[in-house]
């Protein structure tokens, strides 16, 4: 088997806006949706001077079905909680949003950058403008990996939009994430704590479950994850250092195809993008319909490497960082980060 879709360039589709101080470090990294009247959105990051991120919102103008441009309509959601605030950080980065069509919601996954560095967080809406936000996410403990997830920080968290079996068979919420090891950055000198089983300790995709028949009776339990399984690690060269998923993933025949980010280079520890000398690069995942915690077939090369100037200048050179995913008539659009200012948009062709 092999993965047989491609990513090919449309253009730029969003830069920041001179003048706006909320754009001045960029705009980056959307999630997308669309409106109960149809319409086409984008959720930006919008990131401030001092690196604090919001969540913002601007309608896709299409021509001809093609995405060329957008319009603002303010911001959606900012660091307002105090579990999203820390003393000189604050943020709601990176988000990602599914619609989920048995629960009638966008529910989005975003980064708090809280008092303790990145933690998955979640939030939903009906129509895109108003979140309500469900908190932090929890990591049910796990005894046989030996280790709380809730420890961890953690990044690149997306929902399937649709229930799957999970590992005891009970229809559930899926949710990849992407948890990392290193707790140096909390206690000087603790360094790396790996889950039984686990000998590798670069951050790798991982997914958890939460029964419908719970979200059912309160759609607050979608916070509430359990049955931890790694899904993928490393194992191409774009993708040495780490992966992460990007957008919700794509129910096709074949499987679920996972648009995911790899990343090559040196980075060193710590959260400070700037200090970084990595390439991030687009490759694509498939898992098995039935097991979302079975790989059935990867891109051993990259669907999108940074090569224009906007994705290899910007505030963090050679990034392309794919978040969302949007069909607009019969073809599906891939808006993506272009090294930590821009937004990009590339067609997603099955060959």
């Amino acid at each position: 088997m092999t993965i047989r879709y491609t990513l090919t360039r449309v253009g730029v589709l969003m830069s920041p806006q001179p003048g706006n101080e909320l754009e001045a470090e960029g705009v980056l990294n959307p999630a997308s949706g669309h409106t109960p009247d149809g319409e086409l959105y984008l959720l930006p990051r919008l990131v401030a001077a001092g690196n604090v991120s919001r969540v913002g919102l601007a309608w896709v103008e299409l021509q001809d079905g093609v995405p060329v441009g957008v319009e603002r309509e303010g911001v959606v959601l900012a660091p307002d909680e105090g579990w999203e605030r820390g003393k000189n950080n604050a943020g709601v980065e990176d988000p990602r949003v599914t619609f989920v069509p048995s629960l009638g919601l966008h529910v989005m996954t975003y980064v708090a950058y809280g008092p303790l560095g990145p933690k998955p967080a979640l939030a939903i809406s009906s129509n895109l403008r108003e979140w309500r936000r469900l908190g932090p996410l929890h990591f049910e403990y796990q005894p046989l990996l030996d280790t709380d997830l809730n420890l961890f920080p953690n990044k690149d968290a997306v929902f399937f939009p649709r229930p799957v079996s999970g590992p005891d068979g009970a229809p559930s919420y899926a949710m990849l994430h992407r948890p990392m090891w290193d707790l140096g950055w909390f206690r000087e000198g603790e360094g790396v704590h790996l889950p039984a089983g686990v000998t590798d300790d670069r951050p790798g995709i991982w997914v958890s479950f939460t029964p419908v028949h719970a979200v059912e009776k309160d759609v607050r339990n979608l916070t509430h994850l359990r049955h931890h399984r790694l899904v993928a690690m490393p194992e191409y060269p774009f993708e040495k250092l780490k992966i992460g998923a990007g957008p919700a993933p794509v129910w096709t025949p074949e499987g679920w195809l996972v648009i995911h980010h790899g990343v090559t280079g040196e980075q060193p520890k710590g959260f400070d993008p700037t200090t970084q000398r990595v390439i991030y690069s687009a490759g694509a995942l498939l898992l098995d319909l039935d097991n979302v915690t079975k790989v059935l077939d990867r891109t051993s090369e990259p669907l999108l490497v940074p090569e224009t100037d906007d994705e290899r200048i910007g505030t963090v050179a050679n990034v392309v960082f794919p978040t969302a995913v949007e069909r607009v008539g019969e073809v599906r659009y891939v808006f993506y980060g272009m090294a930590d200012a821009k937004i990009g948009v590339a067609r997603l062709d099955r060959v």
